[in-house]
């Protein structure tokens, strides 16, 4: 089984950032860029969280869906 992520962050990345992001599908709402794509672990989770951070990024929401 394995585990679904998506992350909002209130802001507009445009797709050169995917790399930045281990190659995360970038997607927008508003504006709000979305970021999606398979949870390794809790560690790999940690490392998304922190380059947001990093970034200084606002996060706005992190879900996780069980396929």
């Amino acid at each position: 089984m394995s585990e679904k992520i998506t992350i909002k962050i209130k802001a507009h990345l445009d797709e050169t950032w995917a790399e930045w992001f281990d190659g995360m599908e970038i997607s927008y709402e508003g504006d709000m860029t979305v970021l999606s794509g398979e949870n390794l672990d809790k560690a790999y989770l940690h490392g998304m969280l922190n380059r947001i951070r990093d970034l200084n990024l606002k996060l706005i929401s992190v879900d996780t869906i069980d396929e």
